[in-house]
């Protein structure tokens, strides 16, 4: 079982930027990918980043390319997303998850999935 803590959510103006930052604990962290995932208010869960466990791997959602980077630090077993020209749309609870695989391939699914962290906010204003 992997424990997930994510932190750096708040509030930032359209056009600003935030580093979320996710701390892992409980298993070998370059053995499983990670993800960021998103919830805006009345919307479902959807996918924003993955990396593989060797970090050499990267997805994103086609609304966030450019602007978003994930990266991680198996020394510190910590991933991060670097959200960059921030727009009110990007409004969610943030969250980040552990795969069960060191690989992944797209599409990514929310089901391969199998920890999760408690989400942190990140509110966008106009």
């Amino acid at each position: 079982q992997v424990q997930l803590v994510e932190s750096g959510g708040g509030l930032v103006q359209a056009g600003g930027s935030l580093r979320l930052s996710c701390a892992a604990s409980g298993r070998t962290f370059s053995s499983y990918a990670m993800g960021w995932f998103r919830q805006a208010p009345g919307k479902e869960r959807e996918f924003v980043a993955a990396i593989s466990g060797s970090g050499t791997t990267l997805y994103y959602t086609d609304s966030v390319k450019g602007r978003f980077t994930i990266s991680r630090v198996n020394a510190k077993n910590t991933v991060y997303l670097q959200m960059n020209s921030l727009k009110p749309e990007d409004t969610a609870v943030y969250y980040c998850a552990a795969h069960s695989d060191d690989r992944i391939r797209g599409p990514v699914r929310q089901a391969d999935f199998a920890s999760w962290g408690q989400g942190t906010q990140v509110t966008v204003s106009s």
